[in-house]
């Protein structure tokens, strides 16, 4: 079994975890733009997807927790019921970065594990497999999407449990790539540069020295994203890189440093360092305290 080109126009149909906001949301309006019909799984909307999707009746919105993997239940039995079928594509969008309530240097969780792992590693991996699953069962052939990151391919000293999560991911993808023709899905994964997104609050604007020239665009993303789903030239398990200087293939070995502005390469200021380390440092000196009363 060769890959196939997997257009999405015609009414496909797409599913997209994270779907509300962001990559996802750029995804959702492309992937409509394209004449696919998309299904949306995401905890909440926002006003950009609420305002987008208004009377559009070949968008559909499942709240959903992706963590909890009874609710991949849900999302498929809505997208049955509403077009007797299920997805030709799925773009896997939802995920964390270094969140207050799951950060590796602020250690703030106990017996529940680490929420981070949970949606940009669980997730991806149960939602793909469910995917071959639900293709098989149907006879029909699948892409599958999604978003890791160039922390997956390099390393952060301010986000190590984010860059885990996102080497998982590279690790899992690489590890699928002579599976289409035992299932007929293929398989891809996108590692972008910085990306604009609600991740970047303020604190982390300010912690990672954020410059919006530096960064990519969700809807560039989003771009690459659909080629990787649709074109036949991006075989299973591959792994794009896409930066402000534009995309490449990461190979199964081996590959030199990306180059330029926003890849994190670039010599960083002492100010820069100062901000990044900041909270880490903070945090640690509290624990030194701590230890000795």
């Amino acid at each position: 079994m060769t890959s196939i080109d997997q257009p999405l126009s015609g009414g496909k149909i797409i599913l997209i975890t994270g779907g509300a906001s962001g990559i996802g949301l750029s995804l959702t309006k492309q992937a409509h733009d394209l004449g696919a019909r998309v299904l949306v799984a995401d905890l909440k909307t926002t006003l950009d997807f609420d305002t987008f999707t208004a009377s559009k009746e070949n968008i559909l919105y499942v709240q959903s927790d992706v963590t909890k993997w009874s609710d991949f239940n849900k999302i498929f039995d809505a997208c049955e019921k509403k077009w007797n079928d299920i997805p030709d594509a799925y773009g896997i969008c939802a995920g964390l970065f270094e969140p207050p309530f799951s950060n590796f240097w602020q250690d703030p969780e106990d017996d529940g594990g680490y929420k981070q792992v949970e949606v940009n590693v669980n997730h991806p991996i149960k939602l793909t497999r469910m995917a071959i699953r639900k293709s098989l069962g149907k006879g029909k052939r699948a892409s599958v999407c999604i978003i890791a990151s160039i922390a997956g391919i390099a390393g952060n000293i301010a986000a190590p449990l984010y860059c885990a999560t996102k080497h998982a991911i590279v690790g899992f993808v690489k590890s699928m790539k002579d599976t289409e023709a035992l299932t007929g899905i293929k398989l891809t994964a996108l590692c972008p540069g910085g990306v604009l997104t609600p991740l970047f609050d303020a604190a982390k604007m300010k912690q990672f020295s954020v410059d919006e020239e530096k960064f990519l665009t969700p809807d560039a993303c989003a771009v690459q994203l659909l080629d990787l789903l649709q074109n036949k030239g991006y075989p299973c398990g591959s792994v794009l890189e896409i930066t402000l200087n534009g995309p490449r293939v990461i190979p199964q070995w081996g590959i030199e440093p990306p180059q330029g502005k926003g890849t994190g390469e670039e010599p960083l200021s002492e100010d820069f360092m100062q901000n990044l380390l900041g909270p880490i440092t903070a945090k640690l000196e509290s624990e030194k305290t701590a230890a000795k009363l």
